[in-house]
């Protein structure tokens, strides 16, 4: 079994400090989180821009100034979100696509998402999708609903995107698909067998599916933007503390953990 990617997701758009105290929110706090994930065991990290008032943006200079400061500490794989909140609009999305990253999201359809609605026309998904390979930005499939790993496929088939792709199943989103172990299972029997995928349980959802993950030979996504516990009613101190216990839980299932330059040849990053 290949050594286990463990991503990072240490802000997200919709969290705030009112909830966990400890969410990182200025491009310095965001690249300090990345840099103590990375020696905890990450070797991804996904981020969500904040801008100066902590709220959700896409603004290039934002995450330009966000990768700097995460490249100048550690050779974490620098992964932005091109999903960022829901009113944000498709070209707003994409501008960090523009910095060239080695990895971006890549939302594979529309579903509901709490009492929002995340659009993402098969027009956008391959608009993103062509932008990213002209860009040589690696995609992370992002999968919400099952019927998202159909549109990736249709990508592959229409010549857009060539595999081996890399999904990551987002599961326990309320009003999309649930993160029960029988839906990680269904997920990943829908790929193609090339794929490699992540799975990312959100709420109580997190650790469950990231045991089920580490057996089945998937990789984890942990961190603020899936869950600000730790436990039951008890907050989580860090992202890394979150990375921390899937290290200790690959560990007891005799599983190696990725470093980032493993996890580029896993992924087939260039």
């Amino acid at each position: 079994m290949e050594k286990l990617i463990i991503t990072a997701a240490i802000t997200g758009a919709e969290v705030t400090r009112d909830l966990q105290p400890n969410l990182p929110l200025t491009p310095e706090e965001i690249a300090n989180e990345a840099f103590n994930c990375y020696k905890a065991g990450a070797s991804i990290v996904h981020v969500h821009a904040r801008d100066k008032d902590g709220n959700p943006t896409q603004d290039y200079e934002v995450y330009k100034e966000i990768k700097e400061k995460i490249e100048a500490k550690c050779d974490i794989i620098f992964q932005p979100s091109t999903g960022g909140a829901v009113w944000h609009s498709p070209e707003e999305r994409l501008q960090p696509v523009e910095l060239k990253p080695e990895m971006a999201t890549l939302s594979a359809g529309t579903c509901n998402f709490g009492p929002d609605v995340f659009m993402n026309s098969e027009e956008y998904i391959e608009k993103f999708a062509k932008r990213m390979v002209v860009l040589g930005v690696k995609p992370e499939i992002e999968v919400f609903e099952r019927g998202m790993i159909e549109n990736a496929k249709k990508l592959v088939k229409k010549g857009i995107l060539n595999g081996p792709l890399h999904f990551d199943f987002v599961l326990g989103v309320p009003g999309a698909c649930p993160g029960n172990p029988e839906d990680l299972l269904y997920m990943r029997n829908q790929i193609p067998s090339d794929s490699t995928w992540t799975v990312a349980g959100i709420g109580r959802y997190e650790t469950p599916l990231a045991g089920l993950a580490i057996n089945m030979g998937g990789h984890v996504r942990v961190g603020f933007e899936d869950n600000i516990y730790y436990s039951k009613g008890v907050l989580a101190t860090s992202n890394a503390q979150l990375v921390e216990r899937v290290v200790r839980l690959a560990k007891e299932f005799g599983r190696e953990v990725a470093s980032p330059s493993e996890a580029r040849k896993i992924l087939n990053i260039k």
